[in-house]
């Protein structure tokens, strides 16, 4: 399947879109499942981004960025896993290896970025002591343009100028080297994850965890559905749990006319 340039043009404004919403943290919709659904609608082929987007969710879940460190981009991430499987024909676990390199690449881009937008921070403290709010905003709004429209040209470049390059290059590769991408794509999630629980896990959460692992595994399912209910099911008990915890904590402490910290 082919890349018409409209539809690279709309990944490209999509791409512009969705390295904001990146940069400044805010909707949340550069996160892989979501760009690799829009993807797919730009291309026509829905279910293709919603199942690239799954197994790259997954594999990017724990990856998150921390301080001044940089992960993987997870934006080039989604937009390459659906466009290699579309144009290649690739399944989503191979498009899933292959999309890597261009997560690394924009990785370094962002990167370059954060060390030569040092430069403008001695302008920036210059705005702050003047209380110049125009020019501080027309500083932060020019930085964020030249990152969302670098996404645009990277996601442009890749998705519709090298498309015949790429197609060509992943059809030439051998059996073993396609089939190992196969098997790294497999287990890249189950590792996403992993590193995910790492952070999240508490020893209270070990149940819901054990259940949903049981469903998912031993009881036959057409899809997860049942199994993001059954999830639904427990975040609801624990909320309201909790809300009804400290409901009771509150009247105690009326009774008895202590304090929540009293005896600490």
């Amino acid at each position: 399947m082919e890349i018409t340039l409209i539809q690279g043009i709309m990944l490209a404004i999509a791409a512009i879109i969705i390295g904001i919403d990146y940069w400044l943290e805010a909707f949340f919709i550069f996160r892989p499942l979501v760009v690799s659904t829009i993807t797919g609608f730009i291309l026509g082929d829905v279910v293709l981004g919603l199942k690239c987007g799954a197994l790259i969710e997954l594999a990017f879940a724990g990856l998150t960025p921390a301080g001044g460190t940089q992960p993987p981009n997870p934006v080039l991430a989604g937009f390459m896993g659906t466009v290699l499987a579309y144009t290649t024909g690739s399944s989503p676990e191979i498009a899933l290896g292959l999309c890597l390199p261009f997560s690394f690449l924009m990785q370094y881009v962002i990167l370059f970025f954060y060390s030569t937008f040092s430069f403008f921070m001695g302008k920036a403290d210059h705005y702050a002591e003047t209380a110049d709010v125009a020019g501080f905003r027309k500083l932060n709004l020019t930085t964020m343009g030249i990152v969302a429209l670098s996404y645009g040209l990277i996601v442009f470049l890749c998705t519709f100028v090298a498309q015949d390059a790429m197609s060509s290059l992943v059809n030439s590769l051998p059996e073993f080297i396609t089939h190992g991408l196969e098997v790294a794509g497999g287990i890249l999630p189950a590792i996403g994850f992993g590193m995910l629980l790492r952070v999240m896990m508490k020893t209270k959460y070990i149940p819901y965890l054990i259940a949903g692992f049981l469903m998912a595994t031993y009881i036959e399912m057409s899809n997860l559905l049942p199994v993001a209910l059954l999830g639904t099911i427990f975040a609801l008990l624990d909320f309201y749990g909790a809300k009804q915890r400290k409901v009771d904590i509150e009247e105690a402490l009326e009774k008895t006319g202590g304090t929540e910290h009293e005896g600490i």
